[in-house]
């Protein structure tokens, strides 16, 4: 059963008794990085460091386990989660070369925008950080392509890792949006048999046009169970919160106001390109001012499409999300850990961060996700963070922003939670009431009228 049908005869189908259970439309991560955030797994966790050289000390503690267990001399030593936007002791080239020893370390930040390397790195990958060390933007995601490829013989097994752990959450689909051309590796894995869940693969301004040679657009079923698909068109036009290049109206504590890295007359040269090749745009912008590039383009190009990410939202600019037709992609599981650094580099702004409720309130669409591995891909934390706004035991940061479940369900659900007649037969079974957000409680996961995961 593919799809949800009426007046099925019980004879001719198989039949599960759900004994009562909670019966839901599957859930969607609406952003994630597939190879990296299963690559992450393996890294050195720097998440919760507070001083570079607490995360300095976490890597010379891994170090003699990760160069038994890669002894490759090619291949790098890898750190992810770092955020030093509240570090008291800045990072420097100095310290990290103290510790990598003879081996390329390369250490990511939480929000992925931001590598920092010791010299035997930056030599290994062809780049000149400053006396910091600290690559940001396109530099640092281009070596973050390397590190991928580098780790290619270790990612198959990881992504089924992965997203195996997914379905048991009750992910039916995952949009991924990895930083190259993507298509080719779900071809592959579709040829060897894929069987969820759902891939909506995102393609990059870079390999648009290779995509719409190949007769691809958003949309396009690749394969014959469907279970891949052509995602969006995804690009970025600013930076991020930690690493204070996110693009924002006033300026940071330090002066600057973070970084607008596509012009706006490109910007808007690319949406009416997307448009004319049947591509969704998913335009990343985090700060207010980015946001506003972004709208503006998406009405002078006549095109609606997603805003990934919508961090902080200018007041004025919250109706135009419905009005434009643009859906706010948004991860609120990032709230719970971005919310000190928000208070310290959007002083006075905070009101405006993460304006879930401001956002629905105002007619806009919100469809949640992870950005994985900047956030695990659960989605019942990215609910818990909306209706929430806390973690266990901490105070509810902006109160006002809350959204209440069946809207935070929703928005998990790809708009609508409730399963009808018609729908695909990609559902969940709980064996909780939802009110308790367990990811544990996932008793059955159906992909297409498949079961993927049953612990019925």
């Amino acid at each position: 059963m593919a799809a949800l049908a009426p007046d099925l005869d019980a004879g001719a189908a198989p039949t599960l008794d759900l004994d009562g259970r909670v019966l839901l439309r599957g859930l969607w991560d609406e952003h994630v990085h597939v190879t990296q955030a299963a690559l992450a797994a393996q890294w050195i966790a720097l998440g919760g460091a507070p001083t570079a050289a607490d995360a300095l000390g976490r890597v010379e503690a891994a170090l003699p386990v990760l160069l038994a267990a890669w002894p490759d001399p090619e291949v790098p030593i890898v750190g992810i989660g770092f955020q030093d936007g509240l570090w008291p002791d800045g990072p420097t080239r100095e310290a990290i070369d103290r510790v990598g020893g003879d081996r390329a370390l390369v250490l990511i930040s939480h929000d992925v925008h931001a590598v920092w390397l010791n010299t035997l790195a930056a030599r290994r990958f062809g780049v000149e950080p400053g006396p910091d060390g600290i690559l940001r933007e396109e530099p640092a995601f281009a070596v973050g392509r390397e590190v991928n490829a580098l780790a290619s013989g270790r990612s198959a097994e990881a992504v089924a890792q992965l997203l195996d752990a997914a379905v048991r959450r009750g992910v039916v689909g995952v949009v991924d949006l990895e930083m190259t051309w993507n298509l080719d590796p779900w071809l592959a894995r579709v040829a060897d048999g894929w069987t969820g869940p759902r891939i909506e693969a995102g393609v990059y301004p870079p390999d648009l046009e290779l995509a719409a040679g190949l007769g691809f657009r958003t949309g396009t079923v690749l394969g014959a169970d469907g279970l891949l698909t052509v995602g969006p068109l995804k690009t970025l036009i600013d930076g991020a919160l930690n690493t204070r290049t996110a693009f924002c109206a006033h300026p940071y504590p330090d002066g600057g106001r973070g970084l607008l890295t596509v012009p706006e007359a490109e910007l808007l040269d690319l949406l009416r390109r997307a448009k004319e090749t049947g591509f969704v745009p998913a335009v990343h912008a985090i700060g207010d001012a980015a946001v506003s590039v972004a709208l503006d383009a998406f009405a002078a190009a006549r095109l609606g499409g997603r805003m990934e990410h919508a961090q902080l939202v200018a007041e004025a600019d919250l109706p135009r999300f419905a009005a434009l037709g643009v859906t706010a992609s948004v991860q609120p599981a990032h709230l719970l850990d971005d919310r000190e650094v928000a208070a310290e580099h959007w002083p006075g702004r905070t009101g405006r961060a993460y304006p879930f409720r401001a956002l629905l309130d105002a007619g806009a669409t919100l469809a949640f996700g992870s950005d994985a591995p900047v956030a695990p891909l659960d989605p019942w934390r990215a609910i818990r963070a909306a209706v929430d706004r806390a973690l266990p035991g901490e105070p509810v940061w902006h109160p006002e922003q809350r959204i209440d479940l069946a809207e935070a369900l929703d928005a998990s659900a790809r708009g609508r939670a409730q399963p009808r007649v018609g729908d695909a037969a990609d559902l969940i079974a709980l064996d909780l009431p939802v009110e308790e957000l367990d990811p544990d409680a996932v008793a059955m996961t159906l992909v297409g009228g498949r079961i993927a995961h049953q612990a019925l």
